[in-house]
């Protein structure tokens, strides 16, 4: 538990601070024996900052609730 709310805790704070991202596709518009024309689409992926502040919460839950844990066994 405490690896996973490590990660969620890190995965939140990148979240807070690129709050998306883009990448392309390419697309077949036309092919006509060995011609062949393609299109690039960009798609943007986008995402609102609480997004990643609610994840680093959870993840600082998680991690500080196993930490508890482990120092009274």
């Amino acid at each position: 538990m405490k690896t996973a709310g490590a990660a969620l805790l890190i995965i939140g704070l990148l979240m807070t601070l690129y709050t998306g991202y883009t990448y392309a596709t390419r697309e077949k518009v036309l092919e006509v024996g060995s011609l062949e024309l393609t299109k690039e689409n960009e798609h943007t992926v986008e995402w609102q900052p609480y997004v990643g502040i609610a994840i680093a919460v959870v993840g600082g839950a998680l991690f500080l609730s196993s930490r508890k844990g482990t120092a009274a066994a």
